[in-house]
Formats: C-alpha cells, sequence, structure tokens
C-alpha cells in the first residue's frame, strides 16, 4: 500500500473552492503514438492502480490515504507495499526488490498542490501566532508545548481535509515531540532543554513528512523548512478566495470578536479594581506585554504564523523525501569484502580479551607495565574507545555498501562477520563505559562527561538495533535509530543532569570530608542543582547556592517562561537564604585548595 496518495487517487477538488478550473493536460507520448487512452482502455495491462501509484510516489509512511486495491501478483504486492530497503542489501530479508520507477527527481518528491486551505485550519494558525506572540517573548518554560497544541491542530485539519489519515509512526513521531517539550517545562539547564527543542522539531517535522528510508529520515527531520515559502503562499490564496466569497460571514465573525474583547476588558478591569485578590490572580496569569516590545511581539506572531502554515502545507502536501535514492555500491567477492572485516573481529577480540584480564584482577601488572593509576589508566582510553565506537559503525555502512549480494549464501556471510563485529563493539562500549565511571568515582562528575557517557551508551543501543536488524530485516532501522535518539534526549533531560552532578559531587564529599567539593564548578550549575547543594553544610552551601539564588529570587519570569526545576528551587531557597560574606569562600572548595582535582593543564574536561 502506498503511503502517499497519487494524483489518481487523491480526491477531486471542488472547483468552486480551487478558484478557475484545470487547464487540459496536453496527451502522453503514448497517446500519440497510437497507445490506448482513457477512453480506450487496454486489455493487455497487468499493473494494478494501486501498484501504478506505488511507482508514482515512493512510501512516506504519514498520513494514509484509503488502502488501494492490489491484485494477488506477489511482486505487485511488495511494490504496493512500499518496501524500499536498500536495494539487493543482504543485511536485510526479502533483499533484491526491484527499484521504483525513476521518473525524474520532482516528480518523485513533489506533491500534488494541497486543498484550499479550510476554516478551521485557518482558526488554528491564527491561534499559534497569538499564542507566540503573547507567550514567547519571556524565556522558555510550558509555553512551549502550549504555542504547539494548536499547531499540531492545524496540520491535523490540513492533514484531514486533504484526505489522509493517521497512521501508527505519524502518531509516534507526534507523541515524541510533544513529550520533549515538557523537558523544558521541568528542567531549568539551558542545554538539554536546547537539545530536546531541536528534537521535537525533528520529529514533528517527521510525523509531517513520515519518511522511512535513510537519507527520508535526515533529511525528512529538516523538511519542515522547506515548506515555509509554500505554505505563507497557500495560506494567502486561500485567506483571498475565502473572503472573496463570504465577506459577510468575516465581517460578522470580527464584529464578534471585538464584542467579546471589549465586554472582557471592561469587567475584567472592574472585578481586578474591586478585588485585591482576583487583581493578583489576573495579573499573574495574564501575559505581561509593553508598548516597547512591539517589534519583538510582531516578530513572534510572524514567526508563529509562518510555523503554523508550514506545519499545516506539509501535513497536506508533504514533500516525499524517500524519493531521494542511493544506490548500492558495487558488489564486491566474497573473499575480496570480508578478509579485512575478519581481521578486524580479530583485533577486536585481542583488545577485549586484555580487558576481560585486567577486569579479572591483571591491573597489577598494567600498572606495573604502564605505571598509570586507575584513573588515569581510565582517562587515557576513554576517548579512543569513543572513537572506536564511531568508527565501527561506519565500517558497518560502508561494509554493507559493497557487500556480496549473490543470494542466500551472501547474506549469510554478511551476518556471520558483522554479527560478531557489532557484538564485540558493544563490548568495547562496556568497557568504554567502566573507564568513565572509574574516572568520575576519582574527579567527580562533569557537564561534558556525562554527556559523551550517555553519548557512548546510546552508540551502544544503535549496535543493538543493527544487530536486531541483521536478524529481523532491515525494514524499520532508520526510523527506529530515530526512536532511540529522541528517547536518549527525552531520558537525559527527564533526569536531569546538572542535579546528578550535583547530586554526586556532594555524594562524594559528604563520603570522603578529605576531598573538597569543586565550588567553582557546581556553582555556575542551573537551579535544578540546588536540592542536592542544599545537603552541604556551611560555608560550602552558601558559596555554592549564592549565585544561583541572585538567578532565581532576582528573575521576574511569569509562570508560563519558569521550569519546575527553577519553582523548586526558588522555594527551598526562600526557607532557608544564603549565609555570610562572598570573601568566606576564598577558603572553601577549590578556590582555597586543589585537592582530589585535576590540574589546570589538563585538557581533557573545558568546562
Amino acid at each position: 500500500m502506498s503511503d502517499q496518495p497519487s494524483e489518481a487517487s487523491r480526491p477531486p477538488e471542488n472547483p468552486k473552492e480551487a478558484g478557475a478550473p484545470r487547464p487540459p493536460e496536453p496527451p502522453a507520448a503514448s497517446e500519440a503514438a497510437g497507445a490506448p487512452t482513457a477512453n480506450q482502455p487496454d486489455p493487455t495491462a497487468a499493473r494494478s492502480a494501486g501498484a501504478q501509484a506505488a511507482d508514482a510516489a515512493p512510501p512516506s509512511a504519514v498520513w494514509d490515504p484509503a488502502p488501494a486495491q492490489v491484485s494477488g501478483d506477489p511482486r505487485q504486492r511488495a511494490q504496493a507495499a512500499g518496501a524500499n530497503g536498500p536495494t539487493g542489501s543482504p543485511w536485510q530479508y526479502g533483499a533484491g526488490a526491484p527499484a521504483a520507477k525513476d521518473d525524474g527527481v520532482t516528480a518523485r518528491l513533489r506533491p500534488p498542490a494541497p486543498p484550499l486551505i479550510r476554516p478551521a485550519v485557518l482558526g488554528a494558525v491564527l491561534a499559534t501566532a497569538l499564542l507566540s506572540a503573547l507567550f514567547l517573548g519571556d524565556g522558555l518554560g510550558v509555553n512551549l508545548l502550549i504555542v504547539a497544541v494548536p499547531a499540531a491542530l492545524a496540520a491535523f485539519f490540513a492533514a484531514r481535509a486533504a484526505g489522509r489519515r493517521l497512521r501508527p509512526w505519524t502518531a509516534t513521531w507526534a507523541v515524541g515531540g510533544l513529550a520533549l517539550l515538557a523537558v523544558p517545562a521541568l528542567r531549568d539547564a539551558g542545554w538539554p532543554t536546547f537539545l530536546a527543542v531541536v528534537s521535537a522539531f525533528a520529529l514533528g517535522s517527521l510525523a509531517l513528512h513520515g519518511s522511512r528510508s535513510w537519507l527520508g529520515v535526515l533529511i525528512g527531520s529538516l523538511g519542515l523548512f522547506d515548506s515555509v515559502v509554500p505554505g505563507i503562499i497557500w495560506g494567502v490564496r486561500g485567506v483571498r478566495a475565502r473572503a472573496d466569497g463570504s465577506r459577510a460571514r468575516w465581517g460578522a465573525a470580527l464584529r464578534t470578536t471585538v464584542v467579546a474583547l471589549v465586554l472582557l476588558v471592561v469587567f475584567g478591569t472592574l472585578f481586578a479594581s474591586a478585588d485585591a485578590a482576583f487583581a493578583e490572580l489576573l495579573g499573574s496569569l495574564m501575559p505581561d506585554a509593553s508598548v516597547g516590545e512591539g517589534p519583538w511581539r510582531i516578530f513572534l506572531f510572524a514567526l508563529g504564523l509562518a510555523g503554523a502554515l508550514a506545519a499545516a502545507h506539509a501535513a497536506a502536501a508533504p514533500v516525499r523525501w524517500d524519493g531521494i535514492t542511493v544506490r548500492p555500491g558495487k558488489p564486491r567477492g566474497r573473499a575480496e569484502w570480508a578478509l579485512p572485516l575478519i581481521v578486524l573481529n580479530l583485533l577486536f577480540a585481542a583488545f577485549i580479551t586484555l580487558q576481560l584480564v585486567v577486569l579479572f584482577g591483571g591491573y597489577d601488572k598494567v600498572r606495573d607495565v604502564t605505571g598509570l593509576n586507575h584513573a588515569e589508566y581510565a582517562r587515557q582510553g576513554f576517548w579512543q574507545l569513543l572513537w572506536a565506537t564511531l568508527l565501527t559503525l561506519l565500517v558497518i555502512a560502508l561494509a554493507l555498501r559493497w557487500a556480496p549480494r549473490g543470494g542466500t549464501g551472501d547474506r549469510t556471510l554478511v551476518r556471520s562477520v558483522l554479527g560478531p563485529l557489532c557484538v564485540l563493539t558493544l563490548v568495547v562500549v562496556a568497557s568504554a563505559l567502566r573507564r568513565m565511571d572509574l574516572y568520575v568515582d576519582e574527579y567527580g562528575l562533569t557537564r561534558l562527561r556525562i554527556s559523551v557517557a550517555a553519548m557512548e551508551l546510546w552508540l551502544g543501543v544503535v549496535l543493538v538495533l543493527i544487530l536486531a536488524a541483521g536478524v529481523f530485516g532491515a525494514r524499520f532501522l532508520p526510523r527506529a535509530i530515530a526512536v532511540s535518539a529522541a528517547a536518549g534526549v527525552l531520558a537525559f533531560g527527564l533526569l536531569s543532569p546538572d542535579g546528578l552532578i550535583a547530586e554526586q559531587n556532594v555524594q562524594r564529599f559528604e563520603d570522603s570530608r578529605s576531598t573538597a567539593i569543586d565550588i567553582d564548578y557546581v556553582k555556575d550549575l542551573s537551579a535544578d542543582a540546588v536540592p542536592a547543594l542544599d545537603r552541604l553544610p556551611e560555608p560550602e552551601r552558601s558559596c555554592a547556592l549564592r549565585i544561583i539564588q541572585n538567578d532565581v529570587l532576582d528573575a521576574d519570569t511569569p509562570w508560563y517562561a519558569t521550569s519546575w526545576g527553577e519553582a523548586r528551587a526558588k522555594e527551598i531557597l526562600e526557607k532557608r537564604p544564603v549565609k555570610g560574606d562572598a570573601r568566606d569562600c576564598y577558603s572553601a572548595g577549590r578556590e582555597g585548595t586543589r585537592d582530589g582535582y585535576e590540574p589546570d593543564d589538563d585538557g581533557y574536561d573545558p568546562y
């Protein structure tokens, strides 16, 4: 079943809504040559309408039209089902399926024009623009979710108007994107918030375009930018067409809106003057927009308007990024292809054997040879193991490109060579994570260390997914890796990395008072670290929290731009404010002593 409606399967537009009727299409070359036309059906045609639609439009798992009827030919069913994995990939079951018909890049990518924009879409777009102007000017928090909901509704209404339906993968991308926008509402730290917002944008774009191939998932995550200009043009044309035919309705809607606003302002002002508690509640709920912020608010209004129109246009007529295909490399001979990889497997096995010897009590011998303690030994190899993991993934990708594709025997060879390589690389990932754990126990946790450890852990998940693809088929591998990346970003934000950093360093300080806590570092953490730093004794507590208290208590941030972490920190610091003077901090932590910390010339951690 094709995931994109073909030109023939798209429901005809209302000529009255679309404006002028479409001009007659020129006859095709086959008609000029005497082939049967639409009025003269060809009795010898063996391809079904569903298979022809699959050839004309590469699959894109998004809002799907009604299923087409497909004949019983297995080859036609495979084409209609959209099996568009790498052509002849031995890592995938069903390899060797014929590629889609090449009708040119533009014909494969560009969809038919969307139907005229509907009033429900226009209402959701205007709501997104208005909420963007009111709520996005004071920072990030729950306001991102408030703005994203009407934008998602605009895309939903536009997709329904275009005759498309919600599919499981589309729902997965959409729900994941909205879940990622919960991170700014919960965490005060800026760096996990940035990762979450970028990932939410990528998942939202995938929900609209629904790509499933490698290039489709990669480009589709940024494909929303391609719909900005077409979306604006589509919106302007729709407003003009509807305004010309319904001036009376627009006038009534405008009068109703003006009367409602006047009533709200008049009676809201009277009630606020009559009751101070109601005035305070109303003031805390309403956005604080001054005349001087007019240009900034207008820019946010335009940004929300353009973004919502782009999302709606992409939902109604998504670009088929899966139409961009990469031809597989020339297959190599079995010996030429397998021998280098077998040698690499042997090298990995030798390295892992040494790691197991060190793990089970052979470290004393390694220390006698290298002269390194546990922490130095861990630090020396972690970055090399991280690069080894990344390069192994690159080797696997290139090996699949030039793998032999002669039949079942070649697929068995590929799995028997790349499978052990993935398993051995997983052991390397475990070794790298163990080295980082030793290093953190010695020197403490930092933002860089927790970030690269999370990256290494996600690479291990990718290797597990590649192993699963080798057993069950690679049809879902691109989307599964995208889901794992988004899930990792969401988990990273919800776990509060700044809070974990503070918790680990405070725990080290409590377990061994001879090791001073790094005040210079922890005082620059976000408000998420306040609950852990609040457990420190004085003067370390006040020294660690002084800067955070100034930022939290002096900030006049409205409710919709305040995270839960910042609100919790404010509550703690109002009950127990910092004590003493900043001069007391010269004798506390890193400012007074360097015991237990790395030397200044250490280039491992720029934070």
